[in-house]
């Protein structure tokens, strides 16, 4: 099978990156030719903010560049991974103009929220779902901080949404997980063109033992994550474990600050990958305090590779993956002092965690492996492969 992988970068690697790659990176193991077109938004720089507002909505080069790749080559399908802002939706119609199925993967929640989290002032928002016209993320300028800039976001959405881009010129969607896809089809996607396929990690960063004695956290510093209800937690414990904490954002400043004022808190910074999986293996349990709703959460799925319980905020996907009782704990999404009980209860009974721990690594091995995710992903890619034959035949 021969597959066009689309993605825009952002200046700031993530979660969604690792995905990607270790998607690529199987199909490729198992004998599939994958080519990408990429693009940078290192290089919105090069243009002026009306010439970034109309590539925004509809780039000719990307058209044309997409035209010409598939021209090229007998491509399959192209798969997206990410359009925004520099590659656009026009990429979508260069694909139906050479009759090559478009499938995209839904990272994110921008097709249907400005801002891509529905989060804004520090707390959930489902404003725009639904609209046709988004123009509450405009009025509280939600891309951004920007009212200019988010008005070019939701003009894109806008458009397309009129011109019937999203239910005509893709053939099939793939969310991260059932809460995700629900949001989608509350913001007016056909529930029959969405799927769900989760992240999954490649290679496996094997077993470890737990040992370590502390708790972690791995991922962006700022406000959605739950980093103040974290640190704030972390004040009320009655016994404190140590708290590691990984990773960079808008709010490292806060995190070294509590890091110097409470001993049992230390900021690591950014970590390599390897160094990442070891902390997760050695901890004994990771914590996901996001207080936006969450596509997927990766960084969970890893913590069940190295079998580590996870204990998360009961919102959007992260919820779903975990069992709770089973696979971790639940606590009230920005509710400091429910975390701090949950961890307390932890460490008041760390037998619990033990059979948590084959739990975990068992999810793992059942619904997040590359083996899994690839089966899943050849499922998706013949249904819409039969569905282009169906009618190519009937036509």
């Amino acid at each position: 099978m021969q597959i066009l992988s689309v993605h825009n970068n952002y200046q700031i690697r993530g979660g969604e990156d690792e995905s990607r790659e270790s998607e690529q990176r199987i199909l490729r193991e198992m004998g599939h030719q994958v080519d990408v077109y990429e693009d940078n938004n290192e290089r919105i720089k090069e243009f002026n903010a009306l010439h970034l507002a109309w590539r925004t909505i509809w780039s000719r080069e990307s058209h044309a560049a997409i035209a010409q790749r598939l021209s090229e080559a007998s491509y399959d399908l192209m798969h997206v991974q990410n359009f925004f802002p520099l590659i656009s939706p026009s990429i979508y119609y260069a694909a139906k103009a050479a009759g090559v199925p478009v499938i995209q993967t839904l990272r994110n929640y921008r097709l249907i929220c400005p801002n891509a989290l529905f989060f804004r002032d520090g707390q959930v928002c489902e404003d725009c779902l639904g609209k046709r016209i988004p123009y509450p993320g405009v009025l509280h300028s939600c891309y951004r901080e920007n009212r200019g800039a988010s008005a070019v976001v939701s003009s894109m959405l806008t458009v397309h949404q009129a011109m019937n881009t999203w239910t005509d010129k893709v053939d099939l969607y793939i969310a991260l997980t059932n809460f995700a896809r629900q949001k989608f089809i509350e913001g007016g996607f056909p529930a029959e063109k969405i799927v769900v396929k989760p992240n999954f990690v490649h290679p496996d960063p094997g077993v470890g033992e737990g040992r370590g004695g502390y708790a972690l956290y791995v991922g962006r510093l700022s406000v959605e994550k739950g980093l103040d209800t974290l640190l704030a937690a972390w004040e009320q414990l009655k016994a404190p474990i140590p708290l590691k904490i990984v990773g960079d954002g808008p709010l490292a400043d806060t995190v070294k600050a509590a890091a110097k004022r409470l001993p049992k808190v230390e900021w690591l910074g950014l970590k390599r990958m390897a160094e990442v999986h070891n902390l997760m293996g050695e901890a004994q349990f990771l914590i996901f305090p996001s207080k936006w709703y969450e596509t997927f959460g990766r960084v969970a799925v890893e913590a069940f590779a190295k079998g580590t319980p996870v204990i998360a905020s009961k919102i959007g996907a992260i919820s779903e993956l975990i069992d709770h009782g089973r696979t971790g704990y639940h606590f009230t999404p920005g509710d400091a002092s429910d975390l701090a009980d949950k961890v307390d209860w932890v460490l008041a009974n760390p037998q619990d965690l033990v059979p948590m721990r084959q739990a975990v690594r068992t999810e793992f091995e059942t619904k997040y492996t590359a083996k899994e995710n690839y089966k899943q992903l050849m499922k998706i890619y013949q249904l819409v492969l039969d569905k282009r034959n169906l009618v190519s035949v009937s036509g």
